[in-house]
């Protein structure tokens, strides 16, 4: 008799979804060349599909969990899980394409012909790193990370008449193959410590043996620490990201920054926390350690910059560092809340700096914000609600969130990095706080801004996702909570 895997469509059809909606809108797009509205319409189309798959997978995991069954999470023999934390890595995933989608509008229909190319790169980077989200291998996480990564160093250089749009895609390029082939080699050498490639299949090899020399087993760890640290900007691992976020076209900016970050934090927490629990006392230090590190390196470098592309960048920085202490914490609630409210207010504030600086722009001198609240007081004020929301501000979601990682990171006995964490938000204050003052208080005889229809729906979302989930934080706290990881 020859096993046949164990076949669950239901554990991809987000995935598959995606796919063949962005097959659908090259193929629309090279028989009929309709307006580019209709591709908007399709890729719309398929969002809402795909969303409404992964309710249905949210609902078939509520009930397996409830009646015990763990093994009908696991589909295709091991490689995909379709646990809470997964589903809603994807719900978050979708949303953000959603906005991106809008927030980047302008730049599409600036593209003509080739605004169908972008369209489906953003929807086949979706698939990557929500397959990287859902993976149970690390093969297959590494199969999601490249086909999202690859995905994004397109998009980067989509204008290619851009000079600077063409350096930051070749250096996210160069330097994003380096980060994955170290990870690939951490995968490797974890392989050879463990025999295993499966993250449940490996928490159980340390649950049942016990490994007197690990070294092979840590210094894949660190490399697959190191590779995935790339991604979400964690210092000393950010040196591509000012570069790429002043150099992209700014439609697209935020859609990148905030899609590497959700599906990066995600795979590391499976990683950490699912597959080696048993070692946190080698990797907790070396955690904490980067998270300190990207916190004051993001946070005093942000000050001294001059480009608020550059700053939105280090600031990301910062943020890797706040997010990795929810991981420091050992839990994941913290982090998912963090990671949900910090990726919609990234997306919210690349679209402000489209519309200040044109959508296939490279580079916003903060000299193109003075007086932007007397030229469009609606576009001024959400953009201050979303700094100070990634301020840390009371009333907002970021200080909901930051309570909550450093809570979380306090409770496992890491007190003194609660505190670097403080002194970091109240540098990170400074800065964004120089942005709202150059907006609200300097004077400008530039003529008013025009919004577009597509970026006023994405302002809106941003600007009362951050103040909702700042006052009434338990629907988002609690879906958080019960997207535990198997």
């Amino acid at each position: 008799m020859i096993a046949t895997p164990d076949v669950s469509w239901i554990a991809i059809l987000p995935e598959l979804v995606l796919a063949l909606g962005a097959v659908a809108v090259l193929l629309v797009d090279v028989q009929w060349k309709p307006a580019t509205r209709v591709l908007g319409v399709i890729s719309a189309i398929t969002l809402v599909v795909a969303i409404s798959f992964t309710m249905l997978q949210w609902a078939q995991a509520g009930d397996a969990l409830e009646f015990g069954g763990l093994g009908a999470l696991v589909a295709f023999s091991g490689m995909v899980v379709m646990d809470g934390f997964a589903v809603f890595g994807r719900f978050v995933l979708l949303v953000m394409t959603g906005l991106g989608l809008l927030a980047g509008w302008k730049l599409i229909e600036s593209l003509n012909r080739r605004g169908a190319e972008a369209i489906a790169l953003v929807l086949l980077a979706t698939t990557g790193f929500s397959i990287m989200v859902a993976s149970n291998n690390l093969v297959m996480m590494f199969l999601g990370l490249e086909i999202g990564s690859i995905s994004l160093y397109v998009l980067a250089g989509m204008t290619r008449e851009k000079i600077k749009a063409d350096e930051a895609a070749m250096k996210y390029f160069l330097l994003g193959s380096f980060a994955s082939a170290i990870f690939v080699y951490g995968v490797a050498l974890l392989y050879a410590g463990t025999g295993q490639l499966e993250i449940l299949a490996i928490r159980q090899f340390f649950t049942e043996f016990f490994v007197t020399s690990p070294a092979v087993i840590l210094i894949g760890l660190a490399l697959i620490i190191v590779g995935l640290g790339f991604k979400v900007s964690a210092a000393p691992f950010h040196s591509w990201a000012p570069d790429v976020y002043q150099g992209a076209p700014a439609g697209v900016v935020g859609y990148m920054a905030a899609m590497a970050k959700i599906a990066g934090f995600l795979a590391i927490a499976r990683v950490l926390l699912t597959g080696v629990p048993q070692l946190d006392a080698n990797w907790l230090p070396v955690i904490a350690g980067l998270s300190a590190l990207s916190m004051l390196v993001g946070s005093i470098i942000a000050l001294v910059q001059n480009d608020v592309r550059r700053m939105l960048a280090y600031s990301g920085v910062a943020h890797a560092g706040f997010i990795l202490t929810g991981i420091v914490g050992g839990a994941t609630t913290g982090m998912l809340f963090y990671v949900s409210v910090y990726a919609i207010q990234l997306v919210g504030a690349f679209a402000v700096v489209a519309v200040v600086s044109g959508p296939g722009s490279s580079g916003s001198s903060i000299d193109e914000y003075r007086g932007l609240a007397r030229r469009s007081p609606a576009l001024g004020a959400a953009f201050a609600v979303l700094l100070l929301g990634m301020a840390g501000l009371p009333l907002t979601s970021g200080f909901i969130a930051k309570f909550g990682v450093f809570s979380e990171a306090w409770a496992n006995g890491y007190g003194w990095l609660v505190i670097v964490a403080l002194l970091a938000s109240v540098i990170a204050f400074a800065f964004y706080l120089r942005v709202i003052v150059v907006m609200y208080m300097d004077e400008t005889e530039e003529e008013a801004v025009l919004v577009s229809a597509t970026t006023r729906w994405v302002l809106g979302i941003a600007v009362i996702g951050t103040v909702l989930a700042g006052i009434l934080p338990a629907p988002l706290i609690d879906m958080a909570a019960n997207a535990f990881p198997l």
